[in-house]
């Protein structure tokens, strides 16, 4: 258990709070590029607890500033797109994507008042499918080298969903890997050559179990956290028989991000990004390794799923994430349908807007969170004393961190850790966009293979 005090440090995101300063030094996910496709891309955006608008100009250039007006303080999220800026309904003013005000056209002929309004702005960027905006101050950070930055567009898709509480509680649940052989657990398997685009639904590498099947059999992993340079490595051991042990590697990466394997060919690189202190949204990168991702496949499953244009879960608390309990007697634990992200959601939007920590109780199973909430107050503290964090990479360092490895198969139970390492190296090598190999797994996969 811990204090009040120490919970509000790593949950509170606000322009002054320790963990707010500490968010504001990296790149954070402020919209998909989808939101400002049509006729009139501009779109409201609330993140890390402060009112913007996103708008394209007519040269394609993003803007992201102030919501309300810097002259009375109108919703800009309402203004006219034209003559090189986004232009105030109330009285004409125009401002470009740098916040300068261009035009005050109420004013006297002549006038210079606009050469001395700025509205503030912040820099934006496009990667992968979403638009990253930095709200802090200085020069941003680069973006890490990592598969999903670094895939071309034919190979990755990116999706997003809210979540009505704070985001650690939300990240949190994709760091604990036992939670999966309960929350997501399914009574029946289903055809696996059915389960592209869904999670945990497709078949384990080198084997021909579903995954459903692992997790509901074995339920008590032996779970393993190293620290990395961007995070932390999450390995999940659940042990078939004397020879053959399922091995799940995921990752933590700092601050608010993690990466999953979805399949043998996919992997999910997932944020949970602060609205404020009480919502949340998750954007999603999927990125190929094989073929080119279906992405509009990928895109009518979860518009099936999500209502725009606030991605809102069409399961969620107003509906009881749609619990049926004969479902929950005869097909899935939760009895709340297969979409695991509403399993997800209702998990964490369960223990309130803020989550308690003054109540819980961890156990053994829980060692990934405890690892994971050490290392955020750490950098809170670094940048509290005027240090970057981790993961604040300059151009130079931006190869330093590529990956992350990650894998989801069955492999020999004396030698796993050999296993999961040459098969995500094969699996790299292999993609069409030639990955690299992560140094720290392709050092470890030689010298251990040269060992033997």
């Amino acid at each position: 258990m811990m204090s009040q005090e120490q919970n509000d440090l790593i949950t509170r995101t606000g322009a002054t709070t320790p963990c707010g300063r500490l968010m504001r030094m990296y790149w954070q996910p402020a919209a998909l590029v989808d939101e400002l496709l049509g006729e009139r891309p501009v779109r409201p955006v609330r993140l890390l607890g402060e009112n913007l608008v996103l708008f394209r100009d007519e040269q394609g250039r993003y803007g992201l500033i102030d919501r309300h007006c810097a002259h009375r303080g109108a919703d800009l999220a309402f203004g006219r797109l034209e003559h090189g800026g986004l232009r105030c309904a109330f009285h004409g003013w125009l401002f470009d994507t740098s916040g300068q005000c261009l035009e005050t056209p109420a004013e006297p002929s002549g006038s210079q008042l606009c050469a001395n309004i700025r509205q503030r702005a912040y820099p934006v960027v496009e990667r992968s499918g979403i638009l990253w905006a930095y709200l802090g101050e200085g020069q941003p950070p680069a973006f890490p080298e990592i598969d999903c930055f670094i895939a071309p567009d034919s190979h990755t898709f990116a999706f997003k969903g809210h979540m009505a509480c704070n985001w650690l509680q939300a990240l949190e649940v994709g760091i604990d890997p036992a939670h999966a052989s309960y929350l997501h657990r399914f009574f029946e398997d289903e055809d696996t050559s059915a389960a592209y685009g869904r999670q945990f639904r497709a078949a384990s590498a080198s084997s021909e179990l579903p995954m459903t099947k692992i997790l509901r059999d074995y339920d008590r992993p032996i779970i393993n956290v190293e620290q990395t340079e961007y995070g932390l490595r999450l390995i999940a051991l659940r042990e078939i028989d004397a020879e053959r042990t399922h091995v799940r590697v995921t990752n933590q990466l700092f601050p608010h991000g993690f990466v999953i394997p979805m399949s043998t060919e996919m992997t999910i690189t997932q944020w949970h990004v602060p609205v404020d202190d009480q919502n949340c949204y998750w954007y999603a990168i999927f990125t190929s390794y094989s073929t080119q991702v279906d992405k509009n496949k990928m895109r009518e499953q979860r518009l099936e799923l999500y209502e725009l244009p606030d991605y809102i879960s069409r399961k969620n608390k107003a509906n009881d994430y749609g619990f049926d309990a004969g479902e929950q007697r005869t097909s899935t634990y939760t009895g709340m349908g297969h979409d695991i992200n509403v399993h997800d959601q209702w998990a964490v939007e369960s223990m309130g807007a803020i989550q308690d920590r003054t109540k819980e109780h961890l156990g053994q199973s829980d060692k990934a969170i405890v690892q994971y909430r050490r290392l955020l107050r750490q950098e809170i503290e670094k940048v509290g004393g005027g240090e970057k964090p981790m993961l604040f990479l300059d151009e130079a360092n931006a190869r330093s961190i590529q990956g992350p490895a990650t894998m989801d198969g069955i492999g020999p139970t004396r030698g796993w850790e050999t296993y999961w390492m040459e098969v995500d190296v094969k699996r790299r090598r292999g993609a069409p966009w030639a990955a690299p190999v992560p140094r720290d797994i392709a050092g470890k996969v030689h010298h251990l293979t040269a060992a033997e």
